[in-house]
């Protein structure tokens, strides 16, 4: 099966944080590819990012890899390292266990377009060294929970 990315069916859910979260991430569309083909080992979505809206919250994984590839626009790039500007042809990776939040910003008034591809390593944790927030994923699903446990609700 080959479809066109972009007229591929968007992602039900916008965002699988929990508020005051997931408000954060209007302006953010996916296309969930990988799942269109059946694809169980890793996942690619197809993101598009509004004039001033982000990835993700900036964040790390435990066990999975991601790797990112612009197609449109000139986002920012935020990690431990600071901010690197980004164009039409450049990518970046990020492996699993090194700690390094990362995310991208849309702060220009073009769209930005990308392709994210990320590994599905069971037993990830996610951290997010900007916000009180951290995340384990269970039976394939992502609990989020404040840094000190307690649940959002």
């Amino acid at each position: 099966m080959a479809l066109t990315a972009a007229q591929a069916p968007l992602r039900t859910k916008p965002s699988n944080y929990p508020e005051p979260f997931a408000s954060r991430m209007a302006g953010r569309q996916k296309r969930p590819l990988g799942d269109l083909f059946g694809l169980t080992n890793f996942g690619v979505n197809l993101t598009q990012l509004a004039p001033g809206a982000v990835s993700a919250l900036r964040h790390a994984h435990s066990r999975q890899d991601e790797f990112v590839y612009i197609l449109q626009g000139h986002p920012t790039l935020h990690t431990d390292a600071g901010r690197t500007p980004l164009a039409p042809g450049d990518c970046a990776g990020f492996a699993a266990g090194t700690g390094n939040g990362h995310q991208l910003v849309n702060d220009t008034a073009q769209e930005v377009v990308y392709l994210e591809v990320g590994d599905r390593t069971a037993g990830d944790q996610g951290t997010y060294p900007d916000d009180d927030l951290q995340a384990e994923q269970v039976d394939g699903q992502w609990c989020f929970t404040h840094k000190d446990g307690t649940p959002y609700e």
